[in-house]
């Protein structure tokens, strides 16, 4: 059965205020447009999980959408800080919860698992251990040193943008893989947005590369262009002049309001977004096409 509908249906439709929201993808595929879907549909009192928060998290702290962040490293990513984030926790407006990248991970993979925690070797960072209690240390029961402990983490909702899916759901993603999968195994409900919607037999075609299955998929969205000014490996480049820009953009709240007026509530949707970057946008953003081999899986 097809689950083909369009981004502000699934937002709607599955995206409750006060929610766990996990919007998965490391530094690509980058769901900015179900974030800015988030933000003009007025989503309140969300905790938004993410390895890396990136500036899709910025943006909607700004837009008001969140109590509380779960993280590992935060920041705009070789700039310098998420200014919003970090003065909404300076200013104790935001409840918090830090973890390392692999500490955010192992609890993704529990909640996949449907464990209540998982282990992890010790790291040197134990002055988490001492802001988070929920990073423990228990004995090992066969004689070892220590082990770290974190719990599982089942978010309500997971978004996952991918470079392709069929119609049911089943997701093609190549380039560097983040935590989508373990996001989308470990939620109650995922939002699969998609840069291409192809036949079935298109997916059937390179299972391998399938790292989402139709199953766990809720709702499948067609969103061209989804992850600007993040990149989609083999569709667009990553936009390191926004990043840029946004460090200044998120200075004062004045800039702030005026970015989210134009861009985010200003545009009924990703379609109008990227039409309105422009032609100069685009070709910057282009990619010259480069295939990897082709592989023979048999027949019988």
């Amino acid at each position: 059965m097809s689950k083909l509908i369009s981004l502000q249906q699934a937002i709607a439709a599955y995206v409750r205020d006060g929610d766990l929201i996990y919007a998965a993808g490391f530094t690509h595929l980058i769901p900015f447009a179900a974030g800015h879907e988030i933000i003009r549909q007025g989503k309140k009192n969300l905790t938004l999980a993410r390895a890396t928060p990136d500036l899709i998290y910025d943006q909607m702290v700004a837009a008001g959408c969140a109590k509380k962040i779960i993280f590992s490293y935060m920041g705009n990513p070789g700039v310098g800080s998420l200014r919003i984030v970090r003065s909404a926790l300076e200013k104790g407006e935001l409840e918090w919860e830090e973890y390392s990248h692999f500490g955010m991970i192992t609890r993704l993979q529990a909640g996949a698992a449907g464990l209540p925690f998982l282990p992890m070797n010790q790291t040197g960072a134990t002055s988490l251990e001492q802001a988070n209690p929920r990073i423990k240390r228990i004995p090992d029961p066969y004689g070892g040193k220590d082990v770290i402990v974190v719990p599982a983490l089942n978010p309500d909702v997971a978004i996952v943008h991918v470079q392709r899916a069929d119609s049911n759901g089943n997701a093609h993603l190549w380039g560097i893989i983040g935590e989508q999968k373990e996001a989308a195994f470990a939620a109650q409900k995922v939002i699969l947005t998609a840069e291409e919607i192809v036949d079935e037999s298109v997916i059937r075609s390179d299972p391998n590369r399938t790292m989402i299955p139709a199953n766990i998929v809720d709702a499948v969205c067609h969103v061209p262009h989804a992850s600007h000014p993040s990149y989609s490996q083999g569709y667009y480049d990553r936009d390191n002049e926004f990043y840029l820009a946004w460090d200044k953009i998120s200075e004062s709240q004045e800039t702030i309001t005026a970015y989210l007026d134009e861009w985010v509530y200003g545009v009924k949707d990703r379609e109008e977004y990227w039409e309105k970057l422009g032609a100069k946008t685009h070709d910057r953003l282009k990619v010259d096409a480069l295939y990897s081999e082709k592989i023979n899986y048999g027949k019988y």
